[in-house]
């Protein structure tokens, strides 16, 4: 028997399993926290997400895709386009956005750009934009597991049911165009964005269709 934990399609819990009829002994513990969830992220969490994404890049190309301010920043204007996935309350993986206002990317310290209203506390996007991925990092402890392709995946089809959004941009080094292409984004080309002795690529996805989109079972 299972017990479903959140309504919402995609920044949910997944399944909890309880003993076989349905009955939690009464010595078991009950968790207080769900197994797995995603939802978006706050201010809260920046100390969390810094830690992984300096794990994951300074040993690689010696500096974050973004600072700590940075994250503070866009966590605090635009946490609408940022997820994260929690295991028993503890960051494994995350993703964060922000709105582009201009066809490519450039390389340049960035606020969030948003032609936005607010009602109701609720972000509404007033035009048409891309949204520019900054970052997919996942926890050193939680790789090689298919994390990074089912948080992209939750993440596309999240945006799909913002307001306003049709693209996605990122830029990502040559050997994992693989990996954003069978998630659906397309390649535009070397980017202008560069680091010391790396070089990137400009990936787009155009965002569109049902949200309900079943997802490839082998990702």
């Amino acid at each position: 028997m299972t017990h479903q934990v959140s309504r919402s399609p995609f920044l949910k819990p997944f399944y909890t399993r309880t003993p076989v009829g349905g009955v939690i002994p009464r010595t078991q513990r009950r968790h207080t926290l769900p197994a797995s969830e995603f939802r978006n992220l706050t201010p809260q969490d920046a100390i969390s997400v810094f830690e992984i994404e300096r794990e994951a890049f300074v040993s690689v190309s010696g500096e974050c895709p973004l600072t700590l301010d940075e994250v503070l920043n866009f966590l605090s204007q635009c946490p609408e386009l940022s997820l994260g996935w929690f295991e028993e309350g503890q960051l494994v993986a995350f993703i964060i956005g922000s709105g582009w206002g201009k066809e490519r990317l450039e390389q340049v310290r960035q606020t969030p750009q948003f032609p936005v209203v607010t009602i109701n506390k609720i972000h509404v996007f007033t035009l048409i934009i891309p949204v520019h991925i900054h970052v997919l990092s996942v926890h050193r402890h939680a790789r090689q597991q298919g994390k990074g392709s089912i948080l992209l995946w939750r993440y596309l089809q999240y945006l799909r049911c913002v307001p306003g959004l049709r693209r996605a941009l990122l830029v990502c080094e040559e050997f994992l165009v693989p990996f954003y292409q069978k998630a659906g984004f397309k390649e535009k080309g070397p980017s202008a964005i560069t680091v010391p002795n790396l070089t990137f690529q400009e990936m787009e996805y155009h965002i569109g269709g049902a949200a309900y989109a079943r997802r490839n079972s082998g990702c």
